[in-house]
């Protein structure tokens, strides 16, 4: 069952034109109209479904800068300034808090390529560091474990996923966004070689530039508007615990499982790398793309055809835009939870922290987390299509990213200079051969 999300009420009335049209209402979409309202665009947001309905209402929660791959690094930390701000920003409570976040390990090897991360990282000032056993123990005083040394950053920290889209959202409102919930935005008509206007399920927005921030949902609208886009999708499941006595006031990843502390006193529980890959028509069309990606990840990940073949993100949909599309079919994708996870999940979380041994698991759900071959975002105009930007294929980390990288794609979008340099993002890198190296620092 999906989580629920705080409420955002949605504006009735379609305008006639807009500055901006910007598709989906994930946390990239709805921190991108944020800004351009800010800066007196005329912006209107798109979402088939409710603001956070899907993997920006159901991941993890953690807000890092630590560990990330190189490329991401700058916008990480961009990111990280704009979360810490975030309260004050919008006049409401985004449900940042800055607890610190760290990573355990019994692997000589990894805790050796995290001295090399923050080598290669030195330069950029991040606070934070390697911490030894003592001082690991000393942090995580009711675990069991044994560990040799974690990587601790004390600026980093979590968000609730169910709070902050909505609580941006709704103050991109108040600076003059118009939202749009259950309205599908099914594609985009041209005059004169550019956008003249988007198509929704409830009528046509004159515009000049879109904004395509979908999720997993991004490459299939753009493969019916003849662009490509390399995007494949892992089914991940997380779950949240009772509330339970506190053992870290953050987050601790460690090398079976994930977890961080809750607002309510429980705690989101993952299992790292675990996921499921189904087979489909778009995935096999971009499987030499993807393929490095899967063999660095084959012993996380379980291959099988599903439900998802024939419908779906990653199936061959086609529609016209005066006909209903797949959108308006999948107001919410909610994809199982995997049983057996949730299962292994809590008994290894229960055995690292006898403290919590009797602790239940409240709520347990499935997502999409979208990935790009490399696992770096495209954040990018798209070539031919002048006008239309792209912000997809966070892999994971758009939750963390969110309010970075939906201010860097209103700047490409505007001609604003970039507080973040665009050019590791560029989507062109895919068909020119200079995808970035895939890093896992943990």
């Amino acid at each position: 069952m999906a989580p629920k999300v705080d409420k955002v009420v949605s504006d009735r009335v379609l305008p006639e034109a807009v500055d901006v049209a910007i598709v989906g209402g994930g946390i990239i979409g709805v921190a991108a109209a944020l800004t351009l309202a800010e800066r007196g665009i005329s912006v209107a947001l798109f979402e088939k479904g409710i603001v956070a309905g899907e993997q920006s209402g159901r991941n993890w929660g953690w807000c890092r800068e630590q560990l990330r791959s190189l490329p991401e690094v700058p916008l990480a930390m961009r990111s990280m300034a704009l979360w810490r701000g975030m309260a004050e920003r919008i006049g409401e409570d985004a449900g940042f808090r800055q607890t610190g976040m760290m990573v355990v390990s019994k692997d000589r090897e990894e805790v050796a390529r995290w001295q090399q991360w923050l080598d290669d990282t030195a330069h950029y000032g991040m606070e934070g560091g390697l911490l030894s056993a003592q001082e690991t123990r000393a942090m995580l005083p009711e675990t069991s474990e044994d560990w040799i040394g974690a990587i601790h950053s004390p600026v980093d920290g979590w968000a609730e996923p169910a709070t902050a889209a909505p609580a941006m959202a709704r103050a991109a409102q108040r600076k003059g966004a118009l939202i749009f919930q259950n309205c599908a935005l099914r594609g985009w008509e041209r005059s004169g070689g550019a956008i003249s206007h988007v198509v929704t399920e409830k009528g046509r927005v004159r515009c000049s530039r879109v904004l395509v921030a979908g999720g997993a949902w991004s490459s299939l609208l753009l493969r019916n508007q003849g662009l490509k886009f390399a995007q494949s999708g892992v089914y991940a499941t997380a779950f949240r615990t009772e509330a339970g006595p506190e053992v870290f006031a953050g987050g601790v990843g460690s090398p079976f499982f994930s977890y961080r502390r809750r607002a309510d006193g429980g705690y989101t529980i993952g299992l790292r790398g675990r996921g499921r890959v189904e087979l489909t028509p778009a995935g096999l069309m971009s499987a030499r793309a993807m393929l490095p990606l899967f063999l660095s990840r084959r012993g996380d990940l379980t291959l099988r055809i599903g439900r998802s073949f024939f419908d779906g993100p990653f199936a061959l949909h086609r529609w016209k835009l005066s006909r209903p599309s797949p959108f308006e079919r999948h107001r919410r994708y909610d994809p199982a939870p995997d049983a057996a996870i949730v299962r292994d999940g809590i008994a290894a979380f229960r055995a690292a922290y006898p403290v919590l041994g009797e602790l239940g698991v409240a709520e347990s759900w499935g997502g999409l987390i979208d990935a790009t071959p490399d696992m770096v975002p495209a954040i990018a105009p798209v070539a031919g299509e002048p006008g239309c930007v792209l912000a997809s294929g966070f892999s994971g980390h758009g939750f963390a990213l969110g309010p970075a990288a939906g201010e860097l794609a209103a700047d490409l979008l505007t001609g604003t200079a970039p507080q973040v340099d665009p050019a590791p993002f560029a989507l062109s890198r895919f068909a020119e051969g200079r995808a970035h190296a895939i890093h896992r620092w943990v």
